[in-house]
């Protein structure tokens, strides 16, 4: 049921924008609650063409845009000003990759080039579009970002590597950021630490399945759902959460706070 919470807003969506993905589903989340939307992610991850058909559901514009690029990152806002007409109110970023994840490299055998590709994609590129929404005053008052994060970033998940600095790093930019941008323009910064999700990013990473279940098991609500992060995010760029920023917001079921749960013990006693 949509409620009309971003009813004559505008925002950009970026990451993998496939159907199994947190962004697909936040974007056509956005669109049933009215905002006018751009749809962006890199160049080389485009070939696959489901962006097409999110935009065709959601009437959205494509922005091609390589995250790391200041170049590509300035077009984006520019071009999305002159489609909205104006300045903009959401951004989300759900933007990581990790080359040496990819590759299989263990943690104790990275490949340091590879390892500044994951900081650089998954981290500075968020403050890449902070810094580029100030300098070209892109952004409306009280407007709001979020990205999407792990609980990696404060606890060590051996399966998660480099990308568990990027994420720490992610966290700490938007909270930096968010006192800037707090005091500049009343704009948010936040970040989702979001469960272990179902979707191709996931997926892709070793043992993924079985900490999954494990992860369903010690959170007393199970796993939150990609749809479920998207109602979430819905309510960030909303103005029911105005004076929320500079958080690292945690949505996993309270798998956080949770020590041991009775489904795991009942599991090592058989």
């Amino acid at each position: 049921m949509a409620y009309g919470l971003l009813k004559g807003k505008t925002g950009i969506i970026s990451g993998a924008l496939n159907e199994k993905s947190i962004a697909w589903k936040v974007a056509l989340k956005a669109h049933e609650e009215g905002a006018k939307i751009v749809l962006t992610n890199a160049p080389i991850a485009m070939r696959m063409g489901e962006i097409n058909k999110l935009a065709e559901i959601c009437e959205a514009p494509i922005i091609p845009a390589d995250a790391t690029s200041l170049e590509d990152i300035e077009n984006l806002y520019t071009k999305s000003m002159e489609h909205f007409g104006g300045k903009i109110d959401f951004v989300l970023h759900s933007i990581g990759m990790s080359p040496n994840i990819r590759k299989g490299k263990a943690y104790g055998d990275l490949n340091y080039d590879w390892f500044l590709k994951s900081v650089d994609i998954s981290a500075l590129s968020f403050h890449k579009f902070l810094q580029t929404a100030e300098k070209l005053d892109a952004m409306n008052e009280w407007g709001s970002f979020v990205a999407l994060s792990y609980m990696a970033a404060q606890r060590t998940f051996p399966f998660y590597t480099d990308m568990a600095e990027a994420k720490a790093m992610l966290e700490s930019i938007a909270r930096s950021y968010g006192y800037r941008f707090g005091k500049l323009k009343k704009v948010r910064v936040n970040t989702i630490s979001q469960s272990p999700t179902e979707t191709s990013a996931g997926s892709g990473i070793g043992g993924f399945d079985k900490f999954f279940d494990f992860a369903d098991k010690i959170a007393p609500l199970g796993n939150a759902s990609a749809d479920s992060c998207a109602d979430y995010c819905i309510t960030l760029f909303s103005d029911l959460t105005r004076m929320v920023t500079m958080q690292n917001l945690f949505h996993d079921g309270g798998f956080v706070n949770t020590g041991i749960s009775e489904d795991v013990m009942e599991m090592m006693n058989k």
